[in-house]
């Protein structure tokens, strides 16, 4: 039998009032186990909060899991905190807590709250551990700032890190962390994402939550490598200049037996009352926001993510059913707050003393908030009253244009306030638009096939969509396979149909988001006032015959960019758009360049304005109008040579890493040929395409780097079966 240690202690009195009032932020610090030496002789320190316990203590390998010795100590002064320093214990050692609640004699086996490591699931235990990551990204950590300001370009890429891609010729197994180091890095990198966001890394022990079903807040999923190799990950992103977001999930945790549900025999984490605490749609338990150290542990772990992994924001998933105590419940399914209202005030205070934790210790990075509701100020300081996020998913956004585009444009003239609707609101909160995992689960269907029409006009109708959501005010968000038009619904357990990009019409879905994202980044009318209804101008949204918007988009100095939308598969050779200014414009981008998939109907040469009105403007210019596509014109400069400048954008259309697809499926087999059409200037729909009369000399180079693919395509051509 062990002795214990007692006299050791990691805490203060300072600390430990701290955690009373629940503003210690740093408790992964404190509670936890702890490699320590005490008189000379190393071992692991253990602290645990579980104050209706009868006695705890520490079971593992290390004694056989025998509940009977390692007994910790109760401290003395209210805290609920057990601790003890045991010799001979070392870092790697799998542990567990025994646990005998007061309440009823209950005996129980936890694993611990703040472990920094566990085993790799379905094994459930903790492992003793102090993270030792190498970083080199000191020129990222200094600058990091700038990258993530308001005013700067973001476009994130979403990835959930277990389905990404996968192993095929080792047991279909995920890639570990530092695999993904040197696949996902440089993937991201060419697409030209500014950031990636990470589904939730932190342990969970059913893989099909995805991550949202935590049960070790503290500790990087052990599927995928260590806390050090994750570490390793993150330090490659910043080294090649990309940010890292985390999805992170104080609204709810799950009812497994070793997690924190009635962790010392009574609802220590949650609500004793199932009105309050438990969650309906997820069977999972909802925090009490309104204990004080249950407010520590959670603002505890959003602190230890930044400060311990560098990471350079959190998503908050599921705010709105944090704010609402009728959250998916009917009448009398829930308890209202003090003065008879559905808001839970103590989320309310939790959220606002969460972003001010984060930002006065993180300036530089950023909160977004998941909410979905037309709850006030959720972008907006908490010194006005705000949440103090410093950005808000536009979930109105989301909804109205996927909605949109699965109109048949035969009767989209009747919906274009779908469309519009969204600028209504647009600059009420800092958006971030999304088109994330939750828009190709659950029977939804992937994005590419809510597409109406042919094959052609689906990919058409998807690059006016990624065209939209670029041009439009806010920041960007795009779930992983979306970038090359996954045909089919994300499944966790798979990886991504990587053999698509085989085919032109996906290669040209990836090019062309390569692209949006190059101009995004450099040009500041798209960036600079993203939140700012200065930076956003209609010139007409009102000709819904044709189904065509006009826009300008601004930078702060006042120049700005002409943007032209069409939403029908009629292509126009005469069009008027009013201006601002006189001159010559220029096309600098149109998704129905060829290299997208297009037809490369555009504007090849310079366009000069005519001293005649238009939509209340001075000056008009004409143009061509491709079918189903968008087309940005900027202003030629006096001194500038007229020429039209090709895109700024250098995408493979694929990943560096060699890829060894799997055999197409016979959906990903079908006829992809293009139709014979002749060229219509009508903005009626038609079930095919228009031919070009003029090509875009746009170029993007694209580089053929999947060397192992049978690589025999020619555009609008499958390639046959043993190709």
């Amino acid at each position: 039998m062990a002795t214990t240690e007692t006299a050791f202690s990691l805490f203060t009195d300072f600390d430990i009032n701290l955690f009373k009032a629940g503003k210690h932020f740093k408790l992964y610090e404190k509670l936890g186990s702890h490699l320590a030496e005490v008189d000379g002789v190393k071992g692991t320190y253990f602290a645990l909060w579980a104050p209706n316990a009868m006695s705890v203590s520490v079971i593992g390998n290390f004694n056989k899991w025998n509940s009977q010795g390692y007994a910790l100590a109760s401290r003395w002064d209210g805290s609920g905190i057990w601790e003890g320093f045991f010799p001979n214990i070392h870092e790697g050692a799998i542990y567990k807590y025994a646990i005998r609640s007061s309440v009823g004699g209950q005996y129980l086996e936890k694993g611990d709250p703040f472990a920094r490591q566990w085993e790799i699931p379905p094994s459930t235990a903790s492992v003793v551990k102090a993270p030792k990551p190498q970083w080199t990204d000191g020129k990222w950590m200094k600058e990091r700032g700038r990258h993530n300001a308001l005013d700067q370009p973001c476009s994130v890429y979403e990835v959930h890190l277990g389905s990404w891609r996968r192993k095929a010729d080792d047991g279909n197994r995920s890639l570990t962390y530092r695999e993904l180091a040197d696949e996902l890095v440089p993937y991201v990198k060419e697409l030209g994402f500014t950031h990636v966001e990470f589904m939730p890394v932190m342990e969970h022990p059913f893989f099909g939550s995805w991550g949202y079903q935590i049960t070790g807040y503290f500790a990087p999923t052990s599927r995928f490598g260590s806390p050090e190799d994750f570490a390793f990950l993150v330090d490659a992103f910043h080294n090649a200049g990309i940010g890292v977001l985390l999805d992170w999930v104080p609204s709810h945790f799950p009812v497994d037996a070793h997690g924190l549900f009635r962790f010392d025999g009574t609802a220590l984490y949650e609500h004793e009352d199932y009105r309050l605490g438990y969650h309906p749609d997820w069977n999972s338990f909802i925090f009490n926001y309104g204990r004080n150290e249950v407010r520590a542990f959670l603002i505890s772990n959003a602190i230890y993510w930044f400060e311990q992994f560098h990471i350079d924001g959190m998503r908050v998933d599921a705010v709105a059913s944090m704010l609402y105590l009728d959250y998916s419940r009917k009448h009398g399914q829930w308890v209202p707050n003090r003065y008879g209202g559905r808001e839970n005030l103590d989320a309310i205070t939790l959220l606002r003393e969460l972003n001010d934790a984060i930002y006065s210790n993180f300036p530089d990075v950023q909160c977004i908030a998941e909410e979905s509701t037309s709850w006030p100020m959720v972008s907006r300081p908490t010194s006005q009253g705000g949440l103090g996020f410093g950005m808000k998913w536009m979930m109105g956004w989301m909804n109205d244009v996927l909605e949109y585009f699965k109109v048949d444009p035969l009767y989209r003239r009747y919906h274009q306030n779908k469309l519009t609707f969204s600028l209504v609101y647009a600059f009420s909160e800092n958006f971030m638009l999304p088109l994330s995992h939750d828009e190709v689960v659950h029977g939804k269907g992937s994005i590419l096939s809510r597409m109406p029409g042919d094959e052609w006009q689906r990919f058409a109708n998807m690059r006016v969509l990624y065209s939209w959501m670029y041009t439009h005010p806010g920041t960007k968000l795009l779930f992983m396979g979306n970038e090359f038009g996954q045909f089919s619904e994300w499944k966790h357990d798979e990886s991504l149909l990587w053999n698509l990009y085989r085919f032109d019409f996906h290669k040209g879905i990836a090019r062309m988001v390569g692209a949006l994202n190059a101009m995004y980044k450099a040009r500041p009318e798209l960036h600079e006032l993203n939140f700012d209804y200065n930076g956003f101008q209609w010139i007409d949204y009102n000709d819904t015959k044709n189904c065509i918007l006009s826009f300008y988009r601004k930078d702060k100095a006042g120049n700005g960019l002409v943007v032209v939308g069409n939403m029908l598969p009629g292509s126009h050779e005469v069009y008027d758009i009013g201006v601002d200014h006189a001159g010559n414009y220029r096309e600098i981008f149109n998704s129905d360049n060829a290299d997208f998939g297009g037809n490369g109907f555009g504007n090849s040469k310079p366009l000069k304005t005519e001293e005649r009105p238009s939509h209340s403007r001075a000056h008009t210019l004409t143009i061509r109008i491709a079918p189903l596509a968008f087309m940005v014109f900027e202003v030629v400069k006096t001194k500038e040579k007229m020429s039209v400048k090709p895109a700024k954008a250098k995408l493979s259309g694929a990943p560096k890493t060699k890829i060894k697809p799997a055999k197409p499926t016979p959906a990903a087999k079908a006829q992809s040929s293009k139709p014979k059409t002749t060229e219509k200037t009508t903005a009626k729909a038609k079930a095919t395409r228009p031919a070009a009369t003029a090509k875009s000399t746009t170029k993007i180079e694209v580089k053929e780097d999947l060397k192992d693919v049978p690589y025999a395509l020619k555009r609008g051509r499958r390639p046959k079966p043993n190709e």
